[in-house]
């Protein structure tokens, strides 16, 4: 929709963009083989996602970590830093705000090379891209050993059109993904799903049943899947509502709501990383349960405690119930 590409596109202008080339790195717990292990976590900065060069989606703030012109060298010099960083942590998560295997943005040489460094130690490498480049993936696809996994994750984030047109501006459909992530499970590899949570434009109920079926749609093909509750990026279409009291932040309680009936419906790793949780730019409740709901994601996804929700309660969970019930009332 080309009105809403604009309007997207319009709202980067102010954005401060990083010019530090160097690598954003954090070590942090992740799933392996059914057991919590330590990830290492490189956020290398490139030009970035060339989708937020035309619109970008409303809630992505990311396009602002990106460095235009960033030169191979630069990247081969990030990636020493990582490689000098790297302490033989099991699973390696390579992020660039953008596609690992868009060309463009991370050269094929590049690609092969971080592959390599990091394949020398870890058991398991996860890279990100839109589904666009995932034909990428074939000119790399020797590097990775026998016996080792590469995780290639997209974000699908809606399994209905009309939300990732019009509530997402995603620029791709249900059916490009879906071809993406047949052509990764062809070469045999995991395909890993990000699915959102709390679009704008939905309410709280609209949001938690999309997300659900979205699992549903997407559990076929997917290795694992992360629910990714919308957080407020600055300059993006989310934002702006926010700013205008047009938007909230989903309710932690919608992230369990939502995290439970997916555990029902996929048998695969399901991961949960609420950014600026309990906060009001991120999913949050009435603050003196977020904490306690937050820990209770956590024994949810990274260990499995299918009832670490039940000895969580407050009294906002009542407002959060009548949210769900007279959210579309209000929204007519």
């Amino acid at each position: 929709m080309e009105a809403l590409e604009q309007f997207c596109r319009s709202l980067h202008r102010p954005a401060r963009r990083r010019r530090s080339s160097q690598p954003r790195m954090w070590t942090e717990k992740d799933m392996l083989h059914g057991e919590t292990v330590d990830a290492f976590v490189c956020i290398m900065q490139t030009s970035g996602c060339r989708w937020s060069r035309r619109s970008g989606c409303t809630m992505c703030g990311y396009y602002a970590d990106s460095i235009p012109g960033v030169e191979e060298t630069q990247l081969q010099e990030q990636l020493e830093m990582a490689a000098a960083r790297y302490q033989g942590e099991p699973v390696v998560k390579i992020f660039t705000s953008g596609s690992f295997f868009d060309e463009r943005e991370v050269p094929g040489e590049v690609q092969r090379r971080v592959l390599q460094t990091f394949y020398e130690q870890a058991d398991k490498v996860v890279v990100e891209t839109r589904p666009s480049y995932v034909p990428g993936l074939d000119d790399v696809a020797d590097v990775v050993p026998p016996g080792k996994s590469l995780s290639v994750a997209m974000g699908l984030e809606s399994a209905n059109d009309r939300v990732l047109e019009y509530a997402v501006n995603k620029g791709f459909t249900f059916a490009d993904w879906e071809q993406a992530a047949e052509h990764v499970r062809g070469a045999g590899f995991e395909v890993k799903t990000y699915v959102l949570l709390k679009p704008p434009f939905l309410t709280e109920e609209e949001s938690i049943q999309d997300a659900v079926a979205t699992v549903d749609a997407a559990a076929e093909l997917s290795h694992a899947m992360s629910l990714n509750p919308v957080a407020i990026h600055g300059n993006t279409l989310v934002e702006y509502l926010w700013k205008r009291g047009l938007y909230r932040p989903p309710w932690l309680w919608s992230v369990a709501e939502t995290l439970k009936q997916a555990s029902q419906r996929f048998s695969g790793q399901l991961t949960c990383d609420v950014v600026a949780g309990g906060k009001q730019r991120g999913a949050h409740n009435c603050g003196d349960c977020d904490a306690a709901v937050l820990e209770a994601i956590a024994e949810f996804t990274l260990q499995g405690k299918r009832d670490a929700f039940q000895a969580v309660s407050c009294n906002c969970r009542e407002e959060w119930l009548d949210s769900r019930e007279i959210g579309g009332f209000l929204q007519g």
